[in-house]
């Protein structure tokens, strides 16, 4: 039976949570390590600028992550996503990037994790 108190809008205990999603998401936290530990063994791009805009993103939405606060989903979205609504004039690639920035324009001004 869901709670009536309006603070908790998960019908679900925090145990019955963490028993339902806890596997999955320890295997996708593993997977983002795999990835940052890749790019880590990678040779550097000679590119100027420093490190790739979507990885500096990935690091910071990881700050994010482990801050404590709420709205963590929010945040990291609004983080990643482009705040401007003026269209750019031209694409640089078939597809979205998946995070905003370019080595012109770091990524924001939150602390730096890891290496």
């Amino acid at each position: 039976m869901p709670s009536k108190d309006k603070k908790y809008s998960c019908p679900m205990s925090r145990d019955q949570v963490v028993e339902a999603y806890f596997l999955e998401h320890r295997g996708k936290l593993l997977d983002v390590a795999a990835f940052l530990d890749r790019v880590d063994r990678s040779r550097p791009s000679g590119r100027a600028g420093g490190e790739d805009y979507r990885v500096a993103a990935l690091r910071e939405a990881l700050c994010l992550l482990a801050d404590g606060r709420p709205r963590r989903v929010e945040r990291v979205l609004k983080l990643l996503s482009d705040p401007t609504s003026r269209p750019i004039p031209k694409a640089l690639g078939k597809a979205a990037g998946g995070a905003y920035g370019n080595a012109s324009r770091p990524v924001g001004k939150g602390k730096k994790m890891g290496p």
